[in-house]
């Protein structure tokens, strides 16, 4: 297989769900089958070139969860991206799934566009991964260099992911640039240290790297969601977080918090825990604010941008409700800055 399409590894003991996915995919990708966990190891363990794996749970013999948990202990293999992709849908099968290594998780019956659009983002976050290491491997030589090199790479990779989101639901690369400077200015003007501000800048692009699991019908409909299709776009904050929350980084611990909070409100009627008041980590609190001011200020596939008046209206009376009122305040007090950055990074 030397055609340069990457290569999917489907699992699953039922030949018509095999074939169902064949189908889907044959076109864009090589692809290899095994109708049993045992004969999955195998392959893993005969091929150097598998990208990605699709793995049924519940299967004669080992099930996906015991094949997950040997390829994650395997060093040959721990870095292959497995999708569990299962007829099992509750809550426990799920966070086992996702504990065990697994990066996504995908009911039956599947939309076949959801599984195209998942199996996209986890190649292409894959191979960005590989990348990096092989930089770092690359720079081992030349500690001071690999340092700097390194938390460079990091930032950068942050401000890409978090771009990657935004570009999907049709906004520009400058969203997450203007979230990051008013995050910024509100962490300092709210008392943070410079070097917690500064990561919290570079942390916050990820705010919706969680998008990148949301169907494009829905991210990127021209109307008002249903409430159907809100649940689902509510889902994001804690793909977000679940993407992020395993890594010993502090920057990407950072980003898992402002992820999986930045939707939360002062008052607890946010989403996806309810949150009120200081319960919400500061860096939900500003990610919050700055992510709503620059949305308002621009237009969406959904609305026109909102002139200024109506803006500073929504924040005063928001505060105390949706935003943290000392936010509020210092927004205000600041309000030069804010409108130097959008203008200096207006699209």
């Amino acid at each position: 297989m030397n055609n340069g399409q990457k290569t999917i590894l489907i699992v699953d003991d039922t030949e018509l769900n095999v074939n169902t996915l064949m189908d889907l995919l044959d076109d864009k990708y090589d692809i290899l089958a095994a109708l049993d966990g045992e004969d999955a190891l195998e392959i893993v363990e005969e091929e150097d070139c598998i990208d990605l794996i699709l793995l049924d749970i519940m299967m004669p013999g080992i099930d996906g969860y015991e094949v997950c948990k040997r390829l994650k202990n395997n060093p040959k293999t721990n870095d292959i991206p497995v999708i569990f992709i299962t007829a099992k849908t509750d809550d426990q099968s799920i966070e086992k799934a996702y504990d065990i290594g697994g990066v996504d998780y995908i009911t039956k019956p599947f939309r076949a566009r959801e599984v195209l659009s998942r199996i996209n983002n986890h190649l292409a976050l894959s191979e960005q991964s590989h990348l990096l290491e092989q930089k770092v491997k690359e720079k081992t030589k030349e500690l001071h260099e690999l340092n700097k090199e390194l938390e460079d790479t990091q930032r950068e990779v942050v401000f890409t992911m978090g771009a990657i989101g935004e570009r999907r639901s049709k906004e520009t690369g400058n969203h997450v640039k203007r979230v990051a400077q008013y995050s910024y200015i509100l962490a300092i003007k709210y008392g943070l240290p410079e070097n917690e501000a500064q990561m919290l800048k570079e942390a916050s692009p990820m705010h919706d790297i969680g998008k990148v699991a949301i169907p494009d019908a829905i991210l990127n409909k021209p109307a008002r969601f249903t409430p159907e299709e809100f649940e689902i776009m509510k889902e994001h904050a804690s793909l977000g977080y679940e993407m992020l929350e395993h890594s010993h980084r502090a920057l990407l611990k950072m980003a898992a918090i402002v992820a999986y909070q930045h939707h939360e409100k002062w008052d607890g009627t946010g989403y996806p825990q309810g949150l009120s008041g200081e319960d919400i980590h500061i860096y939900g609190r500003i990610t919050a604010l700055a992510d709503v001011f620059d949305a308002l200020g621009s237009d969406r596939i959904y609305k026109p941008a909102w002139d200024d008046e109506k803006i500073f209206n929504l924040f005063k009376e928001e505060r105390g409700k949706h935003f943290d009122p000392k936010l509020v305040d210092i927004f205000f007090e600041n309000l030069d800055q804010f409108l130097e950055v959008r203008d200096r990074l207006s699209n």
